[in-house]
């Protein structure tokens, strides 16, 4: 039997999924970031590379040859059908690459929490794969300030990107635990910790059964 607790870690655009992330590792939880897998699927010389090239054309690479990841992000932004393609090249190579990492867990009979962070878990349909899912929560006034305040876009496109998600408030019903981070860093730190406490004590139970 799996000696771990499959936690998928998700919530929406500048919610602040990744400081919550860190949060968790701090307590020792093992993280596996989806977007630094999603970024290895697609170097040069990756078969989702060539497939991205080939599907979106040369516009989207730097002169290094590397993906613009910048540029392809307004591109599949602005058209749902592109980003759904885009999605259907990169989620099943992540996939791959994260089915890899959790074999290895397994063969090494790790214990403990391993956290799956990744933006898109309900809309990629991964969430059926998870043992307990958490959500990170912020009202959306504050999601749309930071967002506005980290990427330094108009407003407007800002509520478009945040728009092409699942609503944030949706996936919290759907969670096992949810994490309110529109407040203090200290107040998220104290909910961190209590979740991290309930998904330990899910896992003993689940070993002890």
């Amino acid at each position: 039997m799996r000696r771990f607790l499959l936690v998928g870690l998700t919530g929406s655009i500048a919610t602040g999924k990744s400081t919550v992330s860190q949060m968790f590792a701090h307590l020792g939880a093992r993280v596996i970031d989806a977007d630094l897998l999603a970024r290895e699927v697609v170097v040069p010389g990756q078969p989702a590379y060539a497939k991205i090239v080939e599907e979106f054309g040369p516009s989207v690479l730097q002169e290094d040859g590397h993906l613009d990841r910048k540029v392809l992000g307004a591109v599949v932004f602005a058209d749902p059908a592109k980003r759904k393609r885009l999605e259907e090249i990169t989620h099943p190579a992540i996939r791959v690459r994260q089915q890899r990492i959790l074999s290895v867990l397994e063969e090494e009979d790790h214990e403990g929490i391993v956290i799956w962070d990744v933006a898109l878990l309900f809309e990629s349909g991964g969430v059926s794969r998870m043992d307990r899912v958490v959500v990170v929560y912020t009202d959306p006034e504050t999601e749309l300030i930071r967002l506005m305040t980290r990427d330094g876009r108009p407003e407007a496109e800002c509520r478009a990107r945040i728009a092409s998600q699942m609503p944030v408030a949706d996936k919290a019903k759907r969670a096992d635990y949810v994490i309110d981070n529109s407040g203090p860093r200290a107040e998220t730190e104290r909910q961190v910790r209590t979740v991290y406490a309930a998904l330990l004590a899910d896992l003993k139970s689940r070993l002890s059964a």
